[in-house]
């Protein structure tokens, strides 16, 4: 009771406003259901129902206490949030390819993008798939198009010969599940093709958005240079297909590659532009001026450009959240309220989670929002206890420092966590870069829409031009400086949450409480320094291998299986290429193996670790000893008592890994059977919510 009445007068003390939480605890319920390893049974949702049931009886009891109502809300948001997600999880089912397959392949076109190996890909929906059953049928394929493939519209009805696999589960497994985010883009295959596509039929009136937003990013291109041009478009309708590799990689390592998604800088600008145009305006005739609101006319019409931005945008996350806030700031000039707070993001985090909960694991998500509380907190702060000094032009220079340190040091946990990569200059580039896009760019882009009507769009394209030139010099220039980039390791797991944790505390709660955020902080660094990385790791497949050493890892071939290799180099912090990766092989190389097999020597556990490299060497192989790991992408049946991972072996477990300690951990082990996992508990779980 003593402890109860303590937490009661901490409650009491640093009460405020507790709405900004409303998106957390809902989040907490929607993490807990996706660090299950099973899939939940309606049994557990019906418990979750009676804790719900339990909450609200304790929101409606009598005794208002603070510590009563604040428990009864986490528990019941908790619960939404859990039951949330799995309702989604179970709302966007669709079935999943379980084999490889070749054949014809028929769909409609609904999206196109390029890959991180700068490949053109088209995403295709209601399919015809050779030799599968319409029922079986996946709802969406994803391919890659050969080298200068002719590119399709969206809306088109195209037929193909294509390679199909279904969607490949981590290549480590603690690493990034590319079966849940493609379950929940009811992505059931993916592959490529090496043929020309046929375009079959052709629907004007299919998909009228979509086609819209690929002819306005279509006339962009036509009429600038290649790399400012595919800036544009992705700036203006979200269509990033045409921006050309070496430019994004500079983005990248110069830390702008934010200025390509639409988010709140984007739609925060456009809405203020078109605000203060249409005040402008309105000034310029008086007559108007005298009889309407015009402050209140032009944020009506600057809501109305917002929401065709949307859904010029595609709607994605980071532009979803900055409609809504932009859409409360305006609402707020009409009703003559504060218009930026808090509760703002806290309700865009709200409706983008009841509406997608899996966009809490993603980097948009937690980077956006991460970046926008840190703004508000911190500049709500200073204009508290600062009165503005100096001439505007300092403050304004002054505003854009400040408010790219706050956001990069808000956002950089995550973006290291997520790609593992942390650029040293990403400051002075985004001083460098972002007032021209605010003051330039985006301006430029409005003006040409306004132009378009009349043919003379270009002028307005010549000026984005100049804006987009010149922050592609800075990220070229920032990205070619020495050490422009830093890797760094992938954390665990605990880390994040951690992170976000401590952040939140620091920045939302009030009084004494919010310095309990510095130790969190603090522990979640040292977690993740702390973390080791795993001693030895086997591709899905088995196809490559990897093994620690003081000076990286080593792995087992220098050519083929690339993407393993490069995401095992990127989650070790290190910059090193697969060719370089496999000099290192001499430092822990054994023996000769029969065939084409290759050994090393695993100091950690006293064994022989034997990778089997082709059909002849896996014939080779027939006998085994004790202290020997057979790694294998076929089917062997050595004789003896090694620990033997092939062919069928990884088929079931996904990809594993050995620690400092000999543990072997597989992909299963870490995610279990869920939904998303392709193995036969999930197909039982997807009949029986069929």
């Amino acid at each position: 009771m003593r402890a109860l009445g303590v937490l009661d007068g901490l409650l009491q003390s640093q009460r405020g406003d507790l709405f900004p939480w409303v998106p957390v605890l809902f989040g907490i319920g929607v993490g807990l259901f996706f660090s299950l390893k099973f899939e939940p049974e309606p049994a557990h949702y019906l418990w979750g129902a009676g804790i719900a049931c339990v909450a609200l009886a304790l929101l409606w009891r009598g005794d208002r206490q603070d510590t009563v109502v604040f428990l009864g809300w986490t528990v019941l948001l908790i619960a939404f949030g859990f039951a949330a997600a799995g309702m989604r999880a179970h709302a966007v089912g669709a079935p999943v390819l379980q084999h490889r397959s070749y054949g014809a392949v028929e769909g409609r076109v609904i999206a196109i993008d390029r890959s991180a190996r700068d490949r053109l890909r088209i995403t295709l929906d209601q399919l015809f798939l050779d030799r599968i059953a319409p029922d079986q049928s996946p709802a969406r394929v994803r391919l890659s198009l050969p080298e200068g493939a002719r590119v399709p519209r969206l809306g088109d009805r195209v037929m193909t010969t294509a390679h199909l696999m279904p969607p490949q589960g981590p290549v480590e497994p603690h690493g990034f599940d590319f079966r849940r985010h493609a379950w929940f883009q009811q992505l059931g295959a993916v592959g490529y093709t090496r043929v020309p596509v046929l375009i079959i039929n052709r629907s004007p009136r299919d998909l009228p958005v979509e086609q819209l937003r690929q002819r306005l990013s279509t006339g962009i291109r036509s009429q600038m240079p290649v790399a400012t041009g595919g800036f544009a478009s992705a700036i203006t309708t979200g269509d990033r297909s045409g921006i050309p590799q070496v430019a994004l990689e500079a983005l990248r390592a110069s830390n702008l590659a934010h200025l390509l998604a639409i988010s709140g800088l984007h739609m925060g600008l456009l809405a203020g532009v078109v605000f203060g145009g249409l005040r402008l305006l309105l000034a310029l005739a008086p007559a108007a001026a005298q009889r309407v609101d015009t402050k209140k006319l032009a944020a009506v019409g600057a809501l109305l450009a917002a929401s065709a931005y949307l859904l010029l945008s595609g709607m994605q996350v980071a532009s979803t959240r900055a409609y809504i806030m932009v859409a409360m700031m305006l609402g707020a000039v009409l009703l003559d309220r504060r218009a930026l707070s808090l509760r703002a993001v806290a309700l865009a985090a709200m409706v983008i989670l009841v509406l997608r909960p899996e966009s809490l694991l993603s980097p948009g998500f937690q980077m956006s929002f991460a970046a926008t509380t840190a703004l508000i907190v911190v500049f709500g702060g200073l204009r508290d206890r600062l009165t503005p000094t100096g001439p505007r032009w300092q403050r304004m220079a002054a505003g854009v420092v400040l408010s790219s340190l706050i956001a990069g040091v808000a956002t950089a946990p995550f973006g290291a966590a997520h790609f593992n990569m942390i650029s040293h200059y990403g400051l002075l580039a985004n001083v460098l870069a972002v007032p021209v896009m605010g003051a330039l760019v985006v301006p430029a882009a409005v003006l040409s829409l306004c132009l378009a009507p009349v043919g003379a769009s270009w002028v307005g394209l010549a000026l984005m031009d100049l804006g987009i030139g010149w922050i592609l010099f800075v990220a070229n220039w920032v990205a070619a400086l020495d050490g422009a980039q830093g890797a760094v390791p992938m954390p665990p797991a605990l880390v994040l949450p951690l992170v976000a944790l401590g952040g939140l505390l620091l920045g939302l709660w009030r009084g004494r409480l919010r310095l309990l955020g510095v130790p969190v902080l603090l522990g979640a660094a040292l977690i993740w320094h702390g973390s080791p990385r795993p001693e030895v790791l086997v591709a899905p497949n088995g196809g490559i291998v990897g093994v620690l050493t003081a000076e990286g890892r080593a792995l087992s071939r220098a050519k083929g299986h690339g993407y393993a290799a490069e995401r095992w180099a990127e989650n070790d912090g290190s910059l090193r290429t697969q060719a370089e990766g496999a000099q290192l092989w001499q430092l822990v190389a054994g023996p000769e193996a029969p065939g084409k097999s290759v050994t090393a020597y695993l100091a950690a556990t006293d064994q022989r670790l034997i990778h089997v490299i082709g059909k002849a060497a896996a014939e080779a192989l027939t006998v085994c000893a004790a202290d020997e790991v057979v790694i294998s992408a076929k089917s062997v049946a050595p004789v003896g008592d090694c620990l033997v991972f092939d062919a069928d072996a990884l088929h079931r477990l996904g990809s594993v890994q050995m620690d400092a300690a000999g543990r072997w951990t597989s992909v299963r082990d870490v995610v279990g059977a869920r939904l998303w996992s392709h193995d036969p508990v999930r197909s039982r779980s997807y009949q029986l919510q069929q």
